[in-house]
């Protein structure tokens, strides 16, 4: 026996690999999903998600690049995992994600094949949306210039290609390597740790889809959880998961505030008295 079996569910419920089945619509995300979509939509060009670690941007990313349909949208999510990224590299992959064919190897090729492309779907009535999940870390004004140069093709509805960043907050430094991209932010969101009642509201949704059917945490467990993780969604998620374990280990089907004490310890969140 896990302690799956020991709860009642189906699969974990705190895991913290994006999985869209368990996005918990706060007032926030809607709002931002709203506003994000509505740049799309107008063909604003750029805008821009910023939040602290854990926050949500990677699961909010994946949500919004889940209710773009096909039919309407060619969109697309890159994942910068490095620093070290050159223009020419991010131009060929804009490209190959676009769609182009036989990816050319001068940038000013690569970047006729990116107009014609982005034509090509304005003509077909599909909005091209390429969203980009830690931007912060392509900290370079060359970078910069470059997006700036695509976000000038446009038509008279709009500009032809919508990028949205996601980043930490230091996305506003590397915003300002080139001032005119950042004139040109047409829609800013903040993603803000969750209100205690979001939190527990989050852990109950979490649970349900999981498939428990009951009330495994106390109230004032509850509570405990958002004092030590402050809001933030990922640390809400391992205080959970951890919390859910140790109760297992310790036949206790109700996790009460003891069992969140001695998470939290472990994890080092609270020092040892």
């Amino acid at each position: 026996m896990n302690y799956l079996d020991f709860y009642g569910l189906r699969e974990h419920p705190f895991s913290n690999v994006v999985d869209n089945r368990f996005y918990y619509n706060s007032t926030q995300h809607s709002e931002a999903l709203t506003k994000l979509k509505y740049a799309i939509d107008r063909r604003l060009g750029l805008a821009v998600v910023i939040g602290d670690i854990g926050t949500g941007k990677t699961t909010l990313a994946r949500r919004l690049l889940d209710e773009l349909d096909e039919e309407h949208y060619e969109a697309t999510l890159l994942v910068v995992i490095h620093s070290s990224v050159s223009s020419d590299w991010l131009l060929k992959k804009f490209a190959m994600q676009l769609g182009v064919n036989n990816v050319k190897e001068s940038k000013v090729d690569i970047l006729g094949q990116i107009y014609r492309r982005l034509h090509e779907l304005y003509e077909m009535g599909k909005k091209a949306v390429i969203l980009i999940d830690e931007v912060q870390m392509l900290n370079s004004r060359e970078l910069m210039e470059e997006f700036r140069g695509l976000l000038n093709m446009e038509t008279p509805d709009g500009k032809l290609a919508n990028f949205i960043f996601f980043g930490l907050p230091e996305l506003e430094d590397v915003l300002t390597l080139d001032e005119p991209l950042k004139q040109r932010v047409a829609i800013r969101v903040k993603l803000e740790p969750f209100s205690e009642e979001n939190a527990i509201e989050y852990i109950h949704h979490r649970m349900h889809v999981a498939g428990s059917s009951s009330e495994v945490f106390t109230n004032e467990a509850l509570k405990m959880i958002y004092r030590y993780s402050r809001g933030i969604p990922r640390l809400i998620n391992t205080i959970c998961d951890n919390a859910l374990l140790e109760g297992y280990l310790m036949k206790q089907k109700e996790i009460g505030v003891e069992i969140i004490e001695t998470v939290v310890i472990d994890l080092g969140l609270k020092k040892e008295s």
